[in-house]
């Protein structure tokens, strides 16, 4: 992909301390002529490019509050500064920090931000004061040189660590995907106010089971500290498995960025501020009070001319509002009309054809773009009332973005939508905007979908962290950032929900999109909705595989909330978004992907995408063999695949040793036979549910 995407978090190297590394190419050709490599992070700093973390260099003066903010750190790297003597080190500089600049570090810390810094063997000798900096968080390097003669790569010098596995369970696995790693000529640390042990020598090693790599948390900040700079060097980085330890305690140090708000766009402020807007509000809330479920106004129980003012009222506010969106012109002009049609025709069934066919946010899909939205309609996940809404939405459409619609994965209906402000029948779980929510006379035309990314990764960031905390999951760091950043959640959704939508009308039995309106066991819904969210991971892995690093975000997100929202989420009738998730999880844990031991949940990061590719392979081999079986046969084989991970209820008539169907014109009455809860909740589910509803139930309750 040609765009970037931007950065969300910044890692600063200081450079200015006589270091022994430097991410400048130039500069690490400058003092290691011969074989630059030794002296320079430079892959170390493309690596944290490429997943979307600014790196930039802190070259010259004094490494205090004023730089930090200048700057505008979230990360500082300390790379082994070292007096002339003993290393080539970029120029300029002493390697001591003075004390102005050792208490800035502190209070940057202390306040959310992150530091690594990288030791070496023989710390002494190398005239810098860095221990005096990392005493304030528990941790000294230690003068020393481990060899060790039975665990080692190359050379008794190049120890093999050994990691943690206590680390993996700590509320953030800093170890995922990461199995081995070598420490050259390094040195141990010593540790105290609760800094942890990521990484050690082994038992045979010079210092037996001493601390090689080690971590702390300082005020809201971290601290992450090596005793060997070799390891993510040019020549090393690429080595094992140094390339994910890296990312893994870069995404840790930042996590204080990665936690911050989005700000609000004062284009919203100003449209949720506008009198207009507020007066629009409302009259929209007054009169769905006054509507009948399927929209009409009973005129028995409210005055006409008082609901014909309301009426006025609310054209009045949607004229004063055109300025704001020129681009509805047609829209604002057809919503006012059938508004008018409404009140005139004795306030019946709302028919807004005319508005919904003007209604056209797929044809403005520009970043920052809002839209003023009146509708008649019921809300997915909500009310079913078709009563009157009103909503200003904005859409996030980012280069990136727009460059895969365009160029892989064309969806010309599909419009990612966050809510600005809106009537209080949006003050639901209703995450969608589909035009088949209007209130039409005929068939209403299906001219875009919209899907509120910001409602969906909030719930995402929500239930996930929860259900990650409550089964003390081994959460990699970089997954950690992702439940906690608003940017990040919204745009894997936006990611997600663009291939998820179109992968329904594509494959060998390509989706109706009036599909839920079918008589069909309901688990048909569930391998069709899985079946679109398996190909959304699968085409994830493809693109991380490319080079876009952020589409693993992606693969979070669905994995996620498949395992851990949808299944405890709503009634147990016919909940096929439930079951899809209950799948997946039959499947991972069948086959090992996933463990649950210990009340402990253990995902294999390895192998992980792997099992949810194999289980998109058995949903697409059912789907292919589809159009060679009846109906009947199709839906049973469904079942038959389903219940080979997810036991069915006791009772259930469709199960393979009890069923006993024949084919016939009619089978709605073996779709009667589907029991409400066909699939129900295994131990774990069930608990889960209840642990997450305690939750739940203890934040709710003040103070």
């Amino acid at each position: 992909m040609s765009s970037q995407r931007p950065a969300s978090a910044r890692i600063v190297f200081d450079e200015a301390h006589a270091e022994a590394w430097t991410v400048r190419p130039e500069i690490a050709r400058a003092i290691q002529p011969s074989h630059p490599q030794d002296s320079s992070y430079a892959r170390a700093a493309e690596l944290l490019r490429t997943h979307d973390l600014d790196v930039v260099v802190h070259e010259a003066g004094a490494l205090d509050a004023d730089a930090l903010r200048d700057t505008r750190a979230d990360v500082v790297v300390i790379a082994h500064p070292s007096e002339p003597a003993w290393e080539q080190v970029v120029p300029g500089g002493s390697p001591r920090f003075e004390p102005v600049e050792l208490d800035a570090l502190e209070a940057f810390v202390n306040a959310g931000g992150g530091l690594i810094v990288l030791g070496e063997q023989e710390q002494a000798k190398y005239g810098n004061n860095v221990n005096e900096l990392l005493g304030r968080f528990g941790i000294e390097i230690e003068n020393r040189t481990v060899s060790d003669y039975e665990h080692h790569l190359e050379s008794p010098h190049w120890i093999r660590a050994e990691l943690a596995d206590a680390t993996r369970h700590e509320g953030v696995d800093l170890l995922a995907r990461v199995e081995q790693a070598v420490f050259y000529r390094a040195t141990t640390l010593a540790l105290s106010n609760g800094a942890r042990v990521v990484a050690r020598t082994s038992k045979t090693a010079s210092e037996p089971q001493a601390p090689l790599l080690a971590v702390s948390e300082h005020g809201r900040g971290r601290v992450v500290v090596l005793g060997d700079s070799d390891l993510f060097g040019d020549d090393c980085i690429d080595s094992l498995d140094h390339a994910d330890l890296w990312l893994n305690l870069v995404h840790w140090a930042a996590a204080g960025a990665f936690a911050q708000p989005l700000p609000e766009p004062q284009q919203a402020i100003d449209a949720r501020d506008d009198a207009h807007w507020q007066t629009l509000k409302a009259e929209v809330d007054a009169l769905r009070l006054q509507q009948q479920p399927d929209g009409t106004v009973d005129l028995a129980q409210h005055d006409a001319a008082e609901l014909r003012a309301r009426v006025e009222r609310i054209g009045a506010a949607i004229e004063g509002l055109k300025p704001r969106f020129p681009h509805q012109t047609d829209y604002l002009a057809a919503a006012v009309a059938d508004l008018g049609a409404w009140a005139e025709g004795g306030f019946g069934v709302p028919d807004f054809t005319v508005a919904l066919d003007a209604f056209r946010p797929d044809q403005q899909r520009q970043d920052g773009v809002q839209h003023l939205v009146l509708f008649p309609m019921y809300k997915q996940n909500g009310s079913r009332d078709r009563v009157f809404e009103a909503l200003i939405v904005g859409v996030p459409w980012p280069q990136w973005l727009a460059e895969l619609e365009r160029d892989r994965y064309d969806n010309e209906k599909f419009v990612p939508v966050t809510l600005v402000d809106h009537t209080a029948g949006y003050d639901s779980d209703c995450a969608v905007l589909f035009p088949e929510t209007v209130s039409v006379k005929g068939k209403p035309v299906n001219n875009f979908g919209g899907i509120f990314c910001d409602r969906e990764a909030e719930r995402f960031r929500r239930t996930s962290s929860q259900a990650a905390e409550l089964l003390r999951l081994n959460l990699p760091p970089d997954a950690a950032a992702l439940l906690a950043s608003e940017q990040l959640s919204r745009d894997a959704y936006e990611l997600w929900d663009l291939i998820h939508d179109r992968t329904h009308s594509h494959g060998d039995l390509p989706f109706d999109p009036f599909m839920i309106r079918q008589r069909m066991p309901y688990w048909m819904y569930a391998l069709e909705e899985l079946r679109c969210d398996l190909t959304a991971f699968s085409e994830s892995v493809k693109l991380e595989r490319e080079g876009f690093a952020f589409a693993r975000n992606a693969q979070y997100a669905i994995l996620f909330d498949r395992l851990f929202r949808f299944p405890v989420t709503g009634p147990r009738v016919r909940n096929y978004d439930g079951l899809g998730g209950q799948l997946l999880f039959g499947y991972l844990h069948a086959t090992r992907r996933l463990h649950w031991t210990d009340n402990r949940l253990t995902i294999v990061w390895d192998e992980v995408a792997a099992g949810v590719l194999e289980l998109r392979e058995q949903v697409e081999t059912l789907y292919r063999a589809g159009i060679q079986r009846t109906k009947l046969q199709h839906w049973a084989a469904a079942h038959d695949l389903v219940a080979q991970y997810v036991s069915p209820s006791a009772g259930s008539r469709w199960v393979a040793s009890a069923r006993t169907f024949e084919e016939a014109p009619d089978l709605r009455p073996y779709v009667d036979e589907v029991l409400d809860d066909e699939f129900p909740l295994s131990l774990f589910y069930a608990s889960l549910q209840a642990k997450l509803a305690a939750d739940a139930s203890k934040e709710a309750v003040p103070a």
